[in-house]
């Protein structure tokens, strides 16, 4: 009942996982930023909606917690708090829920990651915007050329895909990726 899925999916992966090497300049731009960034006591916000605001809290602890080793604890912030989300909702509109908490926490020098499948999410518009104002630097992880958001982030990483599942997956791979390598530039240390 399954194999039509299965070989579906693995044949969209099987196109898409031979592109990753076209997104190398960009991850090492992402990650050198995010070195300098810590370095000077900074730290990463992240956004998303949906499964996307699940990528960004799964990129947020794997950089905080660890990855594949213990390492110091990296500043990294998925803007997820129920409480901060509801009330931007309620008193200013949905549209703002991640450029109001941008505005609180953002400060020149952070980074700003925002996932979206689609890139035409308000919130995520919105929030690309915040981080520009605050002057941080912008990495948008995308999907389906880009949407709206295209050419509005610093940093883009846009998966050549329409499929939410794939394009998903791929930015999994692609931020489980910098994580690997920002363990390779930190020391193990004991807990």
């Amino acid at each position: 009942m399954f194999t039509k899925f299965i070989a579906a999916a693995a044949q969209e992966l099987q196109n898409l996982l031979p592109t990753l090497t076209r997104y190398t300049p960009r991850l090492e731009q992402l990650g050198q930023a995010m070195l300098s960034c810590w370095g000077k006591n900074g730290k990463i916000l992240l956004a998303g909606n949906g499964g996307s605001m699940a990528d960004a809290m799964h990129f947020a602890e794997e950089l905080t917690i660890r990855f594949h080793k213990n390492r110091r604890a990296l500043a990294a912030v998925a803007l997820s708090d129920v409480t901060a989300l509801t009330c931007a909702g309620n008193d200013f509109g949905y549209d703002v829920v991640f450029s109001r908490q941008i505005e609180a926490l953002g400060n020149a020098g952070d980074i700003l990651v925002v996932f979206s499948t689609s890139g035409n999410s308000k919130t995520i518009l919105a929030a690309l915007e915040a981080g520009k104002s605050r002057e941080m630097l912008t990495c948008a992880f995308l999907g389906r050329g880009g949407g709206a958001a295209a050419g509005r982030a610093d940093i883009e990483l846009i998966v050549d895909s329409d499929s939410s599942a794939r394009i998903q997956e791929i930015h999994q791979v692609l931020f489980h990726i910098i994580c690997q390598w920002v363990d390779e530039q930190f020391p193990t240390i004991k807990l």
